[in-house]
């Protein structure tokens, strides 16, 4: 049997007191944060930050936490009257071939599509959907449930935009989820990749212990009526959705913040007040000097769009809220909005909640890695889109 990751993170690594390491970190640091403070001044650099994490706080922690309290009630129940074993029954064939992973997992994909990515945590916590689960499998779910995080919100946003000669988009925004669906093979098929070399895939997500030694074609229920078991398991679902709640707080302030403040410009007059969401605009900077290379692979009809997969990167609600501007200006077409959907979707905030959900899911070792699959998929989810509308349009 290989040894467990896990079983790695008890082992001591020791360094030099001082090393090389301080110096470029602290060089680093110096650098980032200078270059910050010279551009917006370092009393709105700092209100700035302090602004933004708490307006991510309040915002978007406590409605992510309202959304894993609900999905966790609701992962509860799926469980506790057999629906998620007989989805496994029924969909392993499918999900199988095209990602690796057993039929439970699309519960996990239609949680995090009506709701968000932290979705799935509640699912992972409950040791009744781990089960049908190798462990090398269990820290893809981090990838798969953040390809379809707001799913359904994305789309319908998409859809609902009128286009400058009064139609619509919903042909594109559909066109979109087809390519975030090839987006989360391909992130979920390279985070497998990895995890097999790590783990004995043999190895079951949950002991015999914890799951009694029942097999596959059982499950377990709780004691009492029908009733009684249907308040119980919602709440201890709901209990679950809270702990990941709380979980994914370090994540989403300290990562968004930064995102943030490297992607958003200053406010409307051109001037930095120290409010939430002011930024240097850096990233789409960088994405328009190399935008000769992004446009043949995305299609996109003005260098401003790459702004909204930039922006996806931090949080796919801002990424999104852009999408309407640039359409009135005629500078998204039907194509434009196919691919805003399918990367809007396949990343979905994932840099600002992957370290988060990796952690949740005790392997935080495994975060780097989840966010090069997870970014390659996204790029793929965003060709796939184009290609098709080539196809289609």
């Amino acid at each position: 049997m290989t040894e467990n990751v896990n079983d790695k993170m008890e082992i001591k690594i020791t360094k030099k007191a001082f090393s090389l390491e301080t110096l470029i970190f602290v060089g680093l640091f110096a650098v980032i944060f200078t270059a910050l403070g010279s551009k917006m001044g370092a009393v709105n650099m700092l209100n700035t930050m302090m602004n933004t994490a708490y307006s991510l706080l309040m915002d978007t922690v406590l409605y992510i936490m309202a959304i894993a309290v609900v999905a966790g009630a609701l992962a509860g129940l799926l469980t506790e009257f057999g629906v998620i074993a007989a989805v496994n029954k029924i969909l392993s064939p499918l999900m199988k071939p095209l990602y690796g992973l057993p039929g439970a997992s699309i519960v996990g994909v239609l949680t995090t599509y009506l709701s968000d990515n932290p979705a799935i945590l509640t699912l992972a916590d409950d040791k009744n959907f781990r089960r049908y689960f190798k462990e090398y499998q269990l820290p893809a779910l981090t990838n798969i449930g953040t390809a379809f995080g707001m799913g359904l919100i994305i789309t319908a946003f998409m859809a609902g935009i009128k286009n400058p000669m009064g139609g619509n988009f919903v042909g594109a925004a559909l066109i979109g989820n087809l390519g975030a669906i090839v987006g989360s093979i391909v992130s979920v098929r390279l985070m497998l990749l990895k995890t097999k070399k790590l783990f004995n895939t043999e190895e079951n997500a949950c002991s015999d212990g914890e799951i009694g030694g029942i097999s596959l074609n059982e499950r377990v229920v709780r004691s009492g009526s029908v009733g009684s078991r249907f308040i119980e398991a919602m709440l201890e679902g709901g209990k679950s959705g809270v702990s990941t709640g709380f979980a994914i707080i370090p994540g989403v302030l300290v990562i968004c913040t930064f995102i943030m403040m490297l992607t958003n410009g200053a406010s409307v007059d051109g001037t930095f007040t120290g409010e939430a969401y002011e930024g240097i605009g850096f990233l789409p900077w960088i994405a328009d000097k190399i935008n000769f290379i992004l446009s043949p692979l995305f299609g996109f009809s003005a260098a401003e769009d790459i702004a909204v997969p930039i922006t996806a990167l931090g949080a796919a609600g801002a990424a999104i809220g852009l999408v309407p501007g640039l359409v009135a200006n005629g500078m998204a077409t039907s194509n434009d909005i196919a691919v805003f959907t399918a990367m809007c979707m396949c990343w979905s905030g994932y840099l600002s909640t992957h370290v988060a959900m990796m952690d949740s899911l005790h392997y935080r070792e495994l975060t780097g890695h989840a966010i090069i699959s997870h970014t390659i998929g996204g790029l793929c989810a965003g060709v796939a889109a184009h290609l098709i509308c080539m196809l289609i349009y």
